[in-house]
């Protein structure tokens, strides 16, 4: 099945404790249907000090579930992704207002 949610889409949190947050996708992890969102799902991980790097509680973005999140349209609003062939590519659109989401 074809992604609807890629590394790098602008999205927003529609439900769980950052419902209304927004941010990238960092990372898809398509069979568990996760995804890891900056800035949105934090938890504080305890970390060793090493001789690289310094050790203490530090905040990490944890894995949310894809269908927790929608992608943001040109007006700013959650908006399904659907597909398309246009030519010979098959792309994804913003269902709200028709945009292709591809270039």
């Amino acid at each position: 099945m074809a992604a609807k949610l890629r590394k790098g889409d602008k999205v927003v949190v529609l439900a769980g404790k950052d419902k209304g947050k927004s941010g990238t996708i960092a990372s898809v992890d398509p069979k568990a249907g996760k995804a890891v969102v900056d800035g949105v799902n934090m938890a504080i991980r305890h970390t060793r000090q090493t001789q690289t790097s310094q050790g203490g509680r530090l905040p990490k973005a944890m894995p949310i579930d894809l269908s927790n999140l929608a992608i943001v349209d040109a007006n700013g609003k959650p908006t399904r992704v659907g597909f398309k062939i246009e030519g010979d590519k098959k792309v994804r659109f913003a269902k709200t207002t028709g945009d292709v989401i591809d270039a």
